[in-house]
C-alpha cells in the first residue's frame, strides 16, 4: 500500500504542476483579448503555434529517452544524465546560432516580425536548456520542487504580463516624469508579451542552472545513438500531435487573404480557448490514471477495470461537454470580454467535442502501451495529422476558421475510431458500448439542441442538464448507491 500511496501522491503533485499553470494561463486570455485587436492577438497565436513545433524539435524525444534509459538497470544513470545534458546543451547552442543568423529569412518566410522571431528564439532556447534538469527532478522523485518551479514560472509570466500590459501604461499616464514612464514603449503590447515570457523562462533557467555544475560533461556516443533511435520516433509523433493541436492557426494565416488572416486567427484562437475546460479535465485525468493502468496490467480483471474506467471518463466528459456548451455565452463574457471576438463562438461546440474525442482516444490508447507497441501511437497521430492538413487545406479557403474546427474534430474522431478498432483486434477490452454510446449521443444531442436551438435560454439548458443527470442516475444508480452506503473507515 505504501508504494501506491507514494505513487498517488507524486502523480497528484505532477498533475497540479501541469493543471494549475494551465488554469493561470486562462487569466491571460481575457487580458490579451481585452487589450489587443483581433489581428494583434492573431499574430501572437500564430507565433505561439510555431513555438509548440520547435519545442518538440528541440527536445527531439530525448526527454522520454532519458526516462527510458535512466530506469534501465543495464545503464549507468550518471552516463545517461551526462550524455543527455551534453546532447541537449550543444544542439540548443547550435539552434541559437543558426536561428539568429537566419532570423531575417525566417521572418520573411513565416510572415512574423524579425523582433518577435528573436524573442521566440531565446524563449525556445531557455526552455530547452531546462529539459534535463526538470527530468532529473522527476527521476530523483522530487515532485514538490518540480511543481514549485513550474507553477512559479507561470506566476512570474502572469505577473509581468499584468505589469507590462496593465500597470505600466497607467503609470506612464499618471506619472509622466517617473522612471517607469521613461522606459514605457507605446504600441509594444506584443513585445511585452514576449518579454514577460523571456523573464519567466530566464528565471527558471537561473534556478536550475546550478544543475549543470553537478556533472562531468562526459559523452557516451554509443549510448547517445541508442537514445536517438528511441527518441526520434517520439519526436515524429510529437510533431504529428503538434500539427493536430496548432497547425490550423498557421494554415489560417497562410490560406486566407492577407487583409483578414490575422483577424480570423485572432477570433478563432480566442474562442478556441473555451475548449480548455475539457483539456483540463483530460489532462488531470490522464496524469492520474496512466500509472494506475500500468500498475494493474498484470491483474486478472485488468481489462474489465479499464472498461469501467473508460465508461466513467465518458460520463464525466459528457457532463462537462454539455455544461460548458449550455453556459458558453456566460463563460465568454468572463474569458473573452471583448465582444468583437465573439463572432467565432459557433466553433466552440466543435472544439469542446474534439477535445473530448481526444480524451477518449487517450483512454483507448492504453492497449498499445501495455503490449509495448507504442509505435502504433505514432502512426495514429500521423493519420490524424494528415486529416488535419488535408481538411484545413480544402475547407479554410471557403469556410475560414469553421473549416479548421471541422478538421480538428475530424482528426481526433478518426484517431479515436482507429484506436478502438485496432485495440479490439490486438487487446480486446469489454467496453460497455451500449451505455458509452448512450451517454455520448445524448450529451452531443442535448448540446446541439441547447447551442443551436435555444442558445442563451438557460431554462432549457438547465432542464437538459437535469435530464442528462437523471439519465446518469438511472443507469448508474446501483454503483452510486453502493458508494453512498459504503461505511466510512475512520
Amino acid at each position: 500500500m505504501g508504494l501506491y500511496k507514494k505513487l498517488f501522491k507524486q502523480t497528484a503533485i505532477y498533475g497540479l504542476a501541469t493543471v494549475i499553470p494551465r488554469m493561470f494561463s486562462f487569466l491571460l486570455v481575457p487580458l490579451y483579448t481585452g487589450l489587443l485587436p483581433q489581428a494583434e492577438y492573431g499574430k501572437v497565436s500564430i507565433i505561439f503555434a510555431w513555438m509548440i513545433f520547435f519545442n518538440v524539435i528541440l527536445a527531439y524525444g530525448m526527454e522520454t529517452a532519458f526516462f527510458r534509459f535512466y530506469n534501465n538497470k543495464d545503464e549507468s544513470k550518471t552516463s545517461v544524465v551526462e550524455t543527455t545534458t551534453v546532447s541537449i546543451f550543444w544542439t540548443t547552442i547550435l539552434f541559437i546560432f543558426i536561428a539568429l543568423l537566419f532570423r531575417n529569412s525566417l521572418a520573411r518566410w513565416s510572415g512574423v516580425d524579425t523582433q518577435y522571431i528573436t524573442y521566440s528564439i531565446w524563449i525556445l532556447a531557455l526552455d530547452a536548456l531546462v529539459i534535463v534538469p526538470f527530468s532529473k527532478l522527476r527521476a530523483s522523485q522530487r515532485p514538490k520542487f518540480y511543481a514549485i518551479i513550474k507553477i512559479g514560472n507561470v506566476l512570474v509570466n502572469l505577473s509581468f504580463n499584468l505589469f507590462f500590459l496593465k500597470y505600466l501604461p497607467s503609470i506612464s499616464l499618471s506619472q509622466p516624469d517617473s522612471f517607469l514612464s521613461s522606459v514605457y514603449i507605446e504600441n509594444f503590447q506584443i513585445g511585452y508579451i514576449f518579454l514577460a515570457n523571456i523573464i519567466a523562462s530566464f528565471l527558471t533557467f537561473v534556478v536550475l542552472f546550478p544543475d549543470y555544475f553537478t556533472i562531468k560533461w562526459k559523452f557516451d556516443y554509443e549510448l547517445w545513438k541508442r537514445m536517438m533511435r528511441y527518441g526520434l520516433p517520439i519526436m515524429i509523433a510529437g510533431i504529428a500531435f503538434a500539427i493536430n493541436e496548432q497547425f490550423d492557426k498557421i494554415l489560417l494565416g497562410w490560406l486566407l487573404p492577407a487583409n483578414i488572416a490575422a483577424e480570423q486567427v485572432g477570433v478563432y484562437s480566442a474562442c478556441y480557448k473555451l475548449g480548455l475546460f475539457m483539456v483540463l479535465f483530460r489532462t488531470a485525468y490522464t496524469l492520474g490514471i496512466e500509472p494506475f493502468f500500468f500498475s494493474h496490467a498484470s491483474n486478472e480483471n485488468a481489462q474489465q477495470t479499464y472498461a469501467t474506467i473508460t465508461k466513467y471518463f465518458v460520463i464525466f466528459g459528457s457532463f462537462i461537454l454539455l455544461s460548458v456548451i449550455v453556459f458558453a455565452d456566460l463563460l465568454k463574457q468572463v474569458m473573452i470580454p471583448n465582444s468583437s471576438y465573439w463572432e467565432a463562438m459557433k466553433v466552440v461546440p466543435l472544439i469542446i467535442l474534439a477535445n473530448f474525442f481526444l480524451g477518449i482516444y487517450t483512454n483507448l490508447s492504453v492497449w498499445y502501451k501495455l503490449i509495448d507497441k507504442t509505435y502504433v501511437g505514432a502512426y495514429i497521430s500521423i493519420v490524424g495529422a494528415i486529416v488535419t492538413l488535408v481538411l484545413n487545406y480544402v475547407l479554410i479557403p471557403k469556410y475560414s476558421y469553421y473549416g479548421s474546427a471541422v478538421a480538428t474534430i475530424s482528426a481526433y474522431g478518426s484517431m479515436m475510431f482507429i484506436s478502438y478498432y485496432l485495440g479490439n483486434k490486438y487487446y480486446p477490452i469489454p467496453y460497455d458500448k451500449k451505455k458509452i454510446m448512450g451517454y455520448l449521443t445524448l450529451s452531443i444531442g442535448f448540446s446541439g439542441i441547447s447551442f443551436y436551438g435555444f442558445r442563451e435560454n438557460y431554462y432549457i439548458g438547465i432542464l437538459l442538464l437535469a435530464v442528462f443527470m437523471g439519465f446518469i442516475y438511472y443507469n448508474e444508480k446501483e454503483t452510486l448507491l453502493r458508494i453512498l452506503k459504503r461505511p466510512n473507515k475512520n
